[in-house]
């Protein structure tokens, strides 16, 4: 593999309105469908691309669009899936930091030693990202480049193994709806492109073996 391309999926209902996600099914909004067809539109000048991975609304829909536009077959990869946030699914920002000691000021702070009750652990996160995306580098040794679509906790788990750092400053990496990722693991060349800086056109331009992936929501 020459070059990975991590998308983050678009805005999905859930991250309109600040609301834990999580491995919940939760389809996009309608600035996210807006966001995955620009997307689409700049990815079209891309060449026919080999594969494309996924499973799951938000990014699923975002991936099935960059599979269109890149005449792409569309796959999954489980292990690629958001982390889980336990007992904070399907609840707001708000209400979470209304809990006494605002547990969401601490899980910021510390989300390794201040995890949600039921949530996966940072680690096995990191653990399975990397593993995944390590097996799709295998999968691809002739210099292809690989568009995986996904969420941002997943890309920023898989950035901390990248940069060496502590899984308690993951948060730290801004990832916004509907961004692009690049690297040439594990040397990161630029994060959180965006259409306005040409990011999206210019990655469809480089990236004709693109692969576009996900996992569940």
């Amino acid at each position: 593999m020459r070059r990975l391309l991590l998308a983050r999926h678009g805005q999905s209902v859930s991250n309109a309105v600040r609301r834990f996600q999580g491995v919940q099914d939760v389809p996009l909004s309608e600035l996210g469908r807006r966001q995955a067809e620009r997307w689409r539109a700049r990815s079209a000048v891309a060449a026919s691309p080999p594969s494309t991975r996924a499973r799951s609304s938000a990014p699923r829909h975002t991936a099935e669009l960059a599979a269109a536009a890149l005449q792409a077959p569309l796959r999954h990869v489980d292990d690629l899936r958001e982390l889980s946030l336990g007992e904070w699914e399907g609840c707001t920002v708000e209400e979470v930091q209304a809990r006494p000691g605002n547990p969401y000021a601490c899980w910021v702070r510390d989300p390794v030693g201040s995890l949600p009750p039921g949530a996966e652990p940072l680690a096995e996160v990191q653990g399975r990202v990397v593993r995944a995306l390590a097996d799709i580098e295998h999968a691809h040794p002739n210099g292809d480049d690989v568009l995986v679509v996904c969420h941002g906790g997943v890309i920023s788990a898989y950035l901390a193994h990248c940069l060496g750092l502590p899984l308690s400053s993951i948060w730290r990496l801004t990832l916004s709806n509907c961004s692009i990722t690049e690297l040439a693991p594990p040397r990161l060349l630029s994060m959180n492109a965006h259409r306005a800086s040409g990011g999206y056109r210019d990655a469809a331009e480089r990236f004709p073996d693109a692969v576009a992936m996900r996992g569940r929501p």
